[in-house]
């Protein structure tokens, strides 16, 4: 970073920065991941400078042959860590390999069946204003409002009425276990494509913590950070008998050249996702979310479904009086990042819910476990109970920092 603080002192300042908010925080969200040193260098290699339209072995440009390697591991230890049988490393994040799911299985305008966004879902899940909802018919399914589960009879009672060509399963603010097997026969039944997304439990998935869908499905997409650990971007795992239709959508039906020295931070993270080490980590994440989840429960906060089976727990503030983009500011002035997100029957908005959405990956990277949860859980009911008692938040914010110095993971 020296020659960086020279050139660009603005940027440098921008990242030391981040930086230091990364390391003097507690980090919430259940989306992020701090990757190892291995897959920072591999991120910031001179892979960057090459172009590299196609796929190993058939590429459009010259000199791919370091490249064709670095791919092909990627490609070669995904297989390996999943149970696929074919592999593209190449989408850029997880809504372009959704994108190619869509643009390789259905036409414009077929239907397909997807958990609303309130439920749980994603955007690229069938909301309106997103292209799944604009060129595709959605069927919505939601969860069960007493359970606030899935309802897997609703659901194949919905899909044999209405006999869609595609059911999505996996989704983004779901705490429990997904039975991908009984989504499997439910597609079986109604002869649909059957797809997973489980770009939230992908290292769950590959360590055995949660169900793989990847050996028997039809096609299933993952961001690979996440519970996976690794670099900003997707993949795309299928049968072999999808695999051209799913690599034509990508390149270049989707994309153009791939992002190279991402494709090698991969390799490096499904390397490190295959150590014995992983295996625990993932373990640790489960439990890490289950001790949070008691004490925000001995603090008086619902969670949504009761708990959690994954890594995520969903807060539901509706008894508490409080409003979740205004919780979501005061934590994150007390050093505490979250993101506000909507809850089954949400009667808010989703830029004004009454849900907070939180995981435990980051934390455990870090190498915290139940003892600090039970700490974190205190603060997060503490600010839930006085959000706007400055001196709390001042004390609070104090204490998560001198926590985090003692799980600092860059020097």
């Amino acid at each position: 970073m020296s020659i960086l603080s020279e050139k660009d002192p603005e940027i440098y300042k921008s990242i030391q920065c981040e930086k230091e908010r990364q390391m003097d925080g507690i980090e919430l969200i259940a989306s992020e991941n701090y990757v190892s040193e291995a897959v920072l260098e591999a991120m910031g290699s001179i892979m960057t400078n090459k172009y590299s339209e196609g796929y190993p072995g058939k590429r459009y440009y010259a000199g791919n042959e370091c490249i064709d390697v670095a791919e092909n591991l990627a490609i070669d230890r995904a297989k390996e860590l999943f149970g696929a049988a074919h592999v593209n490393v190449q989408p850029l994040s997880g809504s372009p390999a959704n994108q190619a799911v869509y643009f390789a299985l259905l036409e414009r305008g077929d239907s397909f069946m997807g958990l609303d966004l309130d439920m749980g879902g994603h955007i690229t899940h069938g909301l309106k204003i997103n292209f799944s909802g604009r060129y595709y018919d959605h069927i919505s399914y939601g969860v069960d409002k007493e359970t606030e589960m899935l309802d897997m009879d609703a659901i194949r009672k919905s899909a044999k009425e209405k006999k869609p060509k595609m059911i999505l399963s996996g989704y983004t603010a779901y705490p429990r276990e997904v039975p991908f097997k009984e989504f499997r026969e439910i597609c079986d039944e109604v002869g649909a494509f059957c797809w997973a997304d489980i770009a939230h439990i992908a290292g769950l998935c590959a360590t055995g913590y949660h169900e793989n869908p990847v050996p028997y499905f039809d096609v299933v997409t993952t961001t690979t950070h996440k519970t996976l650990r690794g670099p900003r971007a997707a993949m795309i795992m299928c049968k072999e008998e999808f695999a051209a239709k799913i690599d034509k959508a990508i390149f270049p039906g989707l994309q153009g050249g791939p992002h190279d020295h991402i494709n090698a931070a991969k390799a490096v993270a499904f390397k490190e996702a295959m150590q014995p080490e992983f295996k625990e980590y993932s373990g640790q994440i489960i439990k890490n979310a289950k001790s949070l989840g008691e004490e925000l429960q001995a603090q008086g906060i619902r969670l949504v479904s009761g708990g959690t089976d994954n890594h995520l727990l969903l807060l539901d503030l509706t008894k508490t009086g409080q409003r979740a983009k205004h919780l979501v500011e005061q934590l994150d002035k007390a050093g505490i990042c979250t993101n506000k997100n909507t809850i089954p029957y949400d009667t808010g908005t989703p830029w004004d819910p009454n849900g907070i959405r939180i995981g435990t990956p980051a934390l455990t990277t870090r190498g915290m476990k139940e003892s600090e949860m039970k700490m974190v859980g205190e603060w997060i009911g503490q600010v839930v109970k006085s959000p706007d008692d400055n001196a709390l938040i001042e004390k609070v914010n104090a204490e998560v920092k001198e926590l985090c110095q003692q799980f600092i993971i860059y020097k």
